[in-house]
């Protein structure tokens, strides 16, 4: 050893480590989106924090049953004030597209307003139907997106002065977009991830985990759902979320048919949430997995971005029920709780206005076990789970010794108390059972900790008992 004459300090790790506290409440969603008037692509990963982030990189249509993601933009962000959100259009305007043939269109205070779909890029100006002059882009005419159209706008001195022009264009057609495109996949020959395939890149682009995976409009296809559920089951072979799927509003109309649905589509797992009917706001319509997804943020931000308060009950911006084709929906509490009781979440308007109602996911009633079947003890579950890889993933490939087991038991213990303290849970403790823990086990490097959980239960029923006390009648009219 050196000689050394003097007083050294040194530091060794603490024994116990901060928790990396897993967010909750952040939706994936897959659809279409109008990317050609924003300079945006297809299959990418967008994570927008507000709306203008989101009409920025995806744009923004009113005509939501053909750029579904734009529903998402405006009910998440504008109705719920929730962030973020993590989207990726499907809609690829190389692909999906028509030619349109040269059209007469009139003048109309030096503009012209061309439907939003044309691309920018294609678009041809001349005098005539065929032959006739053709007109310059930037010295005759102008081209912007605007308000939900393509707006000309004539350049004072230039070549056009006549009442009309003819256009012709190539526009991206969204009707193009089949499910394939939304399921997605993975192509080995170009290396390209597309559609709900993208999920499993979140966090490697992001460090963010999705926890409510979406696919508006495309949901209530059987195939869809399915993969929607298979993807919820282990992000990342690792992360649990959970699958909002929309009950087929334009066949099923009635109440009474959409169990049979449920079941006919076998939409029956615990990481599925089912919801019917279609709902409204001033004349807009939207698919309730889409409004829910707001609730359900809200809900966990206002629990102190915890999921374990129930997002049944709780206020939504809508203001009716509707099925596909814009027909009223009148659910009645009966009616409403019978799809409860078939694990299929609605709304009602019964007391204090347009309330969600459901706390059951699709597993119920086939499965009875409350970490299944209850929402947010379900939702609990996983989030605790993320909680727990995200803090002791930098623990991976440590020695394994007696000071690792301490530093994980005490660690997630003390995190596990504070969810007590706090109300979030009712109760939970970590254990390294050595009855789980094998001689050779341990040799391999294999490791199990046995978490033990209580998430409070909905308090979804609750009975009164009301009696005639005639002993009232003595003390009050006996002398």
């Amino acid at each position: 050893m050196a000689y050394y004459h003097g007083i050294k300090t040194s530091q060794i790790s603490t024994s116990i480590s901060t928790p990396v506290v897993a967010a909750c409440g952040i939706p994936f969603v897959v659809g279409t989106a109008p990317v050609h008037t924003a300079g945006g692509k297809a299959n990418e990963i967008v994570l927008a924090n507000t709306y203008s982030e989101a009409v920025e990189a995806l744009g923004y249509s009113d005509d939501w049953e053909s750029y579904t993601l734009c529903e998402m933009i405006y009910s998440h962000f504008k109705l719920y004030d929730c962030s973020p959100v993590i989207f990726v259009n499907v809609l690829d305007p190389s692909v999906h597209k028509k030619t349109i043939p040269a059209t007469e269109f009139t003048i109309t205070n030096e503009q012209v307003k061309l439907p939003l779909e044309y691309l920018i890029d294609t678009v041809k100006v001349t005098s005539a139907e065929s032959g006739g002059t053709t007109y310059v882009l930037n010295t005759d005419y102008t081209l912007f997106y605007d308000d939900d159209c393509l707006k000309l706008e004539i350049v004072d001195g230039g070549a056009i002065t006549g009442t009309s022009i003819f256009i012709e264009a190539t526009a991206v057609d969204p009707t193009l977009v089949t499910k394939t495109d939304i399921i997605g996949g993975y192509n080995a020959s170009t290396g390209i991830t597309s559609g709900m395939e993208l999920i499993e890149s979140v966090f490697a682009k992001c460090n963010i985990i999705p926890d409510l995976i979406l696919a508006p409009g495309w949901s209530s296809d059987s195939e869809v759902a399915a993969v929607m559920q298979a993807k919820a089951t282990g992000i990342n072979d690792m992360f649990a979320a959970k699958a909002l799927i929309d009950a087929d509003c334009k066949t099923v109309t009635n109440y009474k048919d959409v169990v049979e649905w449920k079941n006919n589509n076998s939409i029956t797992k615990k990481e599925q949430f089912v919801f019917w009917p279609m709902v409204t706001l001033s004349g807009k319509k939207y698919h309730m997995s889409v409004q829910m997804a707001g609730v359900i943020a809200q809900t966990d931000s206002d629990n102190g971005d915890c999921p374990s308060a129930s997002p049944s009950n709780k206020e939504m911006q809508i203001d009716g029920l509707c099925t596909a084709d814009g027909t009223e929906v009148l659910l009645d509490i009966t009616q409403a709780n019978h799809l409860n009781t078939n694990g299929i979440a609605t709304a009602i308007n019964f007391i204090g206005g347009f309330k969600s109602w459901g706390n059951e996911s699709a597993a119920y009633p086939a499965s009875t076990d409350v970490k299944d079947y209850f929402i947010c003890v379900s939702r609990t579950f996983d989030w605790v789970a993320k909680t727990a890889i995200q803090t002791f993933w930098a623990k991976l490939d440590n020695k394994m010794n007696r000071r690792l087991i301490d530093n994980i038991v005490d660690t997630f213990n003390i995190y596990l108390n504070g969810l007590v303290s706090e109300e979030k849970i009712l109760g939970g403790r970590i254990e390294f059972l050595s009855n789980e823990n094998s001689t050779t086990d341990l040799m391999a490097g294999k490791m199990k900790f046995h978490v033990y959980l209580t998430p409070p239960s909905p308090a979804e029923e609750m009975d009164f008992t009301f009696e005639y006390d005639t002993s009232y009648i003595e003390k009050a009219l006996t002398v």
